[in-house]
């Protein structure tokens, strides 16, 4: 069995090991059960209305933490039943599929992240680019795209460049973070360096979309009139349905970056010690496997007919019927009160807006 040299404060799955399987077990039924229902709400809305580029990127960022669940979740709850570890269970081929596989959905999810962030982007900053040349058949082909390229890079361990290992307690395999030779050396440092650079990348696309839509508020607020008639409501609805995206994406990047950053700063720390720390290198890994849990709740409890509700309920405090017609309706809840000539002509409802 091909192991690392472990420091004595972590002990292998065996007869004696006292490790149970709970924690495993709920974070694989939390990510089966979240991604099948952001699915399942996927399809209702695309049944409603045509998708759009970001609803291609955002499905396929669900069915990508699907399958990394699937892919590596049961292994590691066979692994607790049977205590024995993986390359005891499966040898090599399972330790470099589960290794394979834990590289592979990380990279592809920052990159999914990444192309969701860069489309949000182009939408509000380079409008007529984004009118002209982006359609929804680019999120059809930045997909495959980015999974072939994650495919290529993670079968390098295959042909002498870095190598995938058995880490304690022998449940999980992951490329050599502490590597001795060059080329483990070299590998380790692009994984690192590649998820930061997207890390930042996706931060300041977000930043920068977050800027374009304050400055769109401010001219809303010193131009009220812009917003009347057919034509302001339908740019209204514009901004509101960007903003609804744009919170999503936060959201989301914010959990990868929780989940990711501190994996990424292990990898650069693991050059410079000597030691390794089995407890530590555990800790990450939970937290790397916590994002394909975490994104398809957070589509669920962010999807846009749950902030609307809560930003009526939040905001004008309205009566349950009222509160019930704003998670029901279509259209954007409006964020400021009505012009003054609709106001005389509207019967007044009692609600109490935000300060």
């Amino acid at each position: 069995m091909e192991q690392l040299n472990t420091s004595e404060t972590c002990k292998y799955l065996g007869e004696s090991y006292r490790g149970t399987p709970a924690v495993s077990a709920s974070m694989f039924t939390a990510g089966v059960l979240g991604n099948i229902f952001a699915l399942f709400l996927l399809e209702i809305r695309r049944r409603r209305k045509s998708r759009s580029l970001f609803h291609v990127l955002v499905t396929t960022l669900v069915i990508t933490d699907l399958l990394g669940t699937l892919a590596v979740s049961p292994l590691v709850l066979a692994a607790y039943v049977k205590r024995r570890t993986l390359e005891e269970i499966g040898g090599r081929p399972l330790c470099n599929h589960f290794g394979f596989s834990m590289t592979f959905f990380s990279l592809a999810t920052m990159s999914i992240l990444l192309a969701m962030a860069v489309e949000r982007w182009l939408s509000i900053g380079h409008a007529y680019f984004y009118k002209k040349y982006m359609r929804k058949r680019c999120g059809y082909f930045a997909g495959p795209v980015i999974y072939l390229v994650c495919f290529a890079y993670c079968t390098l361990p295959f042909t002498g460049v870095g190598r995938y290992v058995l880490y304690c307690p022998g449940t999980w395999c992951f490329f050599d973070m502490h590597p001795q030779e060059r080329l483990g050396q070299v590998y380790a440092g692009v994984y690192a360096s590649v998820m930061l650079v997207m890390i930042v990348c996706t931060v300041l696309c977000n930043g920068s979309v977050s800027y374009h839509l304050f400055a769109m508020y401010r001219r809303r607020k010193s131009n009220r009139g812009s917003f009347r008639g057919p034509r302001g409501q339908k740019r209204y609805e514009s901004i509101t349905k960007e903003v609804e995206h744009l919170t999503l994406l936060i959201v989301m990047t914010v959990c990868f970056v929780v989940f990711s950053l501190p994996l990424v700063i292990q990898v650069y720390m693991n050059f410079s010690r000597i030691r390794k720390n089995d407890q530590q290198d555990l800790r990450m890994l939970r937290l790397l496997s916590f994002n394909s849990i975490v994104d398809p709740w957070v589509f669920i409890i962010l999807s846009p007919s749950v902030l609307r509700f809560l930003w009526a309920k939040l905001c004008r405090h309205p009566t349950p019927a009222s509160m019930e017609r704003a998670f029901h309706t279509s259209r954007p809840v409006r964020l400021d009160p009505p012009p003054a000539e609709a106001q005389k002509h509207t019967p007044h409802t009692p609600t109490a807006p935000c300060p």
